[in-house]
């Protein structure tokens, strides 16, 4: 059995059990993307609840060929220099399917809910998975930052979250040590939730929130966390690049990330294949910051915020933020705004060189060349004349000056 803090053991004896044993270690995270209902958003307590554990059937064998998300963010190149080691993210969801083969060895699981350690969703195991799922033989699906530690923060255990259990939840994740939130939930404004999201930025947390969708039921407003000044807000991404039409515009997007036709882990060991919307987009920038905070420790939150920005890919149109978020870039680019003297990756490039720093080169003095060459040729024939000589005459004293004739 995995190893779980004392907080999870101690909620796990009196927290109620959904289905059968077997289930309580199975994980299903909610697509908690719906907004708070007023009563809700109106109430600061705890709420806790008491529902039917059935998440929907996925998929035990996933379609051939690499999931396009992995493809176009090329994530196992940025693994070259950052696997998000050392980093701890936590999600703030529908619980988690710790069974899961794909799934990280969490550090910490909280329930919020009085429901117990399942995920009657699926959502919140889909968005671990996106973030931190591991490296499996004979599957194409990974996560972005497969070695960050991962602390489960269950919210909900309905397709609506509440909004005083999702204040509370980032309150625990500040008192244990996260490095990255993760709220791929849509919510309403409320003081409580404010409060929560401020102190967070304060204790150098980068916060990733979905920027919602648009539905017959979800009208197109801002989705909160993800509207609140310093949170990174993410909305949904097609495979061509441009925003989803179902992605939220009023809420301030920051970059977009990967949000149709989604593959990430579901409940019972199993796969999702058509997971669409901005949750799942935020699922996969959550692990690029977990990836840059591993790569780069002494940057704060906020230039963590900066970096996924000023690296993204580039786009157009409401909604769309910077554009699509690139981890390669994310963790290699160098960025003239960082902190001086420390550089990231390389060594700024050198300044250019002075116009006059080279001296220029001088015509060639035709005259000067012929001269010496002449003065050289003559030395030689001198050098060749004084050779022959000293041959010469030694031969003709020997023989008295004569020659020899032909008898």
């Amino acid at each position: 059995m995995r190893q779980l803090d004392a907080t999870r053991r101690a909620e796990n004896l009196r927290a109620p059990r959904c289905g059968s044993l077997q289930a309580l270690f199975l994980a299903v995270v909610l697509a908690i993307a719906l907004a708070a209902a007023p009563a809700e958003a109106a109430s600061a307590t705890l709420v806790t609840e008491r529902e039917d554990c059935n998440p929907e059937a996925g998929v035990v064998k996933l379609p051939g060929g690499e999931p396009w998300a992995q493809k176009r963010l090329d994530i196992k190149t940025a693994w070259r220099l950052s696997t998000g080691a050392g980093v701890r993210v936590a999600v703030i969801d529908s619980g988690l399917d710790i069974e899961h083969p794909q799934l990280p060895w969490l550090s910490i699981f909280i329930d919020l809910t009085g429901t117990g350690y399942t995920d009657c969703v699926g959502h919140g195991t889909a968005v671990t998975g996106i973030i931190a799922g591991r490296v499996y033989p004979g599957v194409a699906f990974h996560g972005v930052a497969p070695q960050a530690s991962i602390i489960e923060l269950k919210q909900s255990n309905q397709a609506e979250g509440h909004v005083a259990n999702l204040a509370a939840a980032i309150d625990r994740a500040v008192q244990l040590d996260a490095d990255v939130i993760n709220i791929s939930i849509r919510a309403a404004d409320h003081p409580a939730l404010k409060a929560a999201v401020q102190n967070a930025l304060a204790r150098d947390i980068v916060i990733v929130a979905a920027a919602g969708n648009i539905t017959q039921k979800n009208e197109e407003k801002p989705a909160y966390p993800g509207s609140y000044e310093g949170v990174l807000a993410v909305g949904s991404a097609t495979p061509d690049g441009r925003r989803a039409d179902s992605s939220n515009t009023a809420t301030p997007v920051g970059v977009l990330g990967p949000g149709m036709g989604i593959i990430a882990p579901w409940p019972r060991g199993a796969y999702k294949v058509d997971l669409e919307g901005s949750s799942f987009g935020a699922a996969y920038v959550s692990g690029t910051a977990a990836l840059v905070r591993a790569r780069f420790p002494h940057l704060d939150q906020e230039q963590v915020r900066r970096r996924i920005v000023a690296t993204a890919d580039g786009s157009v149109g409401k909604g769309t933020g910077a554009g699509m978020v690139n981890p390669v870039l994310a963790v290699s680019a160098v960025l003239p705004f960082e902190p001086a003297g420390r550089p990231v990756v390389a060594a700024p490039p050198a300044p250019p060189i002075a116009a006059d720093a080279i001296a220029k080169v001088q015509p060639e003095d035709v005259h000067a060349r012929n001269l010496s060459l002449a003065v050289m040729t003559g030395a030689l024939i001198l050098v060749a004349v004084a050779g022959a000589l000293a041959l010469v005459l030694p031969l003709g004293r020997s023989r008295g000056w004569r020659v020899d004739r032909p008898h």
